[in-house]
């Protein structure tokens, strides 16, 4: 699995930043805002995370139609430097017709807002390297979230050459993190709080402090 995390809050990130566990981040225009930041901000939001030792960022789309997409994606590859960006589009019709353009370009692309799993195998027929359900919300909606992206997985495994990799995102709890380990998905990217809940475990801490005791 590669494991990002999802923000666009520097500060929070260099709380546990940088880790040889995390791969990069994710970030969305709601992300941005409730860090404060607007999209002028984002050339210093990329080369801060690229300090933090972010290898690979996930950055959103601000427009509805392929064209608008494809300037923001030249707009981001300028300002991502010698970052691994990847641009997120929406799983719609103009957002494959940009993942086609930019993958057969070479540009990392993730197709976003997954919410059936056909969506999956549209997602690789354009050559995206991501195709990203959101649990959370899907559970939130009254789905079985977990069951959907199953059947995605399964989708993934079928038809995505093994290029394809799901990135769920949208994961509220440890519990939730462990169901989609079970099902060998290829991505997930979590909340910095939820990170630090999964890699702090309490019985751990207490054999590690007995270990030193008794090393004198």
């Amino acid at each position: 699995m590669r494991l990002y995390l999802d923000s666009a809050d520097a500060a929070d990130l260099a709380r546990v930043l940088p880790s040889p566990l995390v791969v990069g981040v994710t970030t969305n225009p709601t992300l941005m805002r409730r860090a404060g930041l607007g999209w002028a901000d984002l050339p210093g939001f990329l080369r801060r995370v690229e300090q933090l030792g972010a290898k690979t960022v996930h950055v959103q789309v601000r427009h509805a139609d392929a064209d608008g997409m494809l300037r923001d994606a030249e707009e981001y590859r300028r300002a991502a430097g010698d970052l691994d960006l990847v641009v997120k589009l929406p799983a719609t019709r103009d957002g494959y017709a940009a993942a086609a353009a930019l993958a057969a370009d070479g540009v990392g692309v993730t197709v976003t807002a997954v919410v059936e799993a056909e969506q999956v195998l549209w997602a690789a027929l354009a050559g995206a390297r991501y195709a990203a359900p959101y649990l959370g919300r899907m559970d939130e909606g009254g789905r079985d979230g977990l069951a959907v992206v199953r059947a995605m997985q399964e989708v993934a495994n079928a038809y995505g050459g093994g290029r394809l990799r799901l990135l769920v995102a949208s994961i509220r709890s440890p519990d939730a993190f462990r169901d989609l380990m079970s099902l060998g998905v290829g991505a997930a990217t979590v909340p910095v709080a939820l990170f630090e809940r999964l890699t702090k475990h309490d019985a751990t801490l207490a054999a590690e402090r007995a270990f030193l005791a008794d090393a004198g």
